[in-house]
């Protein structure tokens, strides 16, 4: 029996499973780090928090016991972040209209505007990544992307 460095090496030498995992989370890091920035550079500045609630209110009606559950935090903090996404005009609480003791969460215009400004930053910042690519490499990773996708809805905890 190997030490993990030889098994390393000769798993390196063929390509194997761990290797490309490394290289895919590096590449993952990378993708983050574009993904996130996007939404740092709207005015105001949005947090991951802040946009997954924002994204989160404008698929569906939420109210905030929904929202917290959504997000998985804790009803406290759904509030301290509905107060300041609505501070900043992104978010507001308006009376729901079947139920008068509920409030319904709505993301306001200048809420939908940053979404967009986030997800065409988003697109921008990708275009401009896969444009530095030869369109063989582009066609790589769509294959490869196409197979991971394939690959994991054939795990037993997959999604399709």
């Amino acid at each position: 029996m190997g030490d993990d460095r030889e098994v390393t090496e000769a798993e390196e030498a063929r390509g194997g499973p761990r290797v490309l995992a490394r290289q895919v989370a590096d590449a993952v890091e990378s993708l983050v780090t574009l993904w996130t920035g996007a939404a740092e550079a709207v005015t105001p500045r949005l947090s991951s928090h802040q946009l997954k609630a924002l994204t989160a209110v404008r698929q569906r009606e939420l109210n905030l016991t929904a929202l917290a559950e959504t997000l998985g935090i804790a009803l406290p903090a759904a509030s301290r972040l509905c107060d300041r996404l609505e501070a900043a005009g992104l978010l507001e609480r308006v009376n729901h209209p079947r139920n008068r003791r509920e409030l319904q969460l709505r993301v306001t215009a200048h809420g939908r505007r940053a979404l967009t400004e986030v997800a065409e930053r988003r697109s921008a910042s990708l275009a401009d990544v896969l444009a530095a690519m030869t369109p063989a490499q582009r066609a790589a990773l769509e294959h490869g992307l196409h197979a991971f996708r394939a690959a994991r809805a054939a795990q037993p905890d997959g999604e399709a």
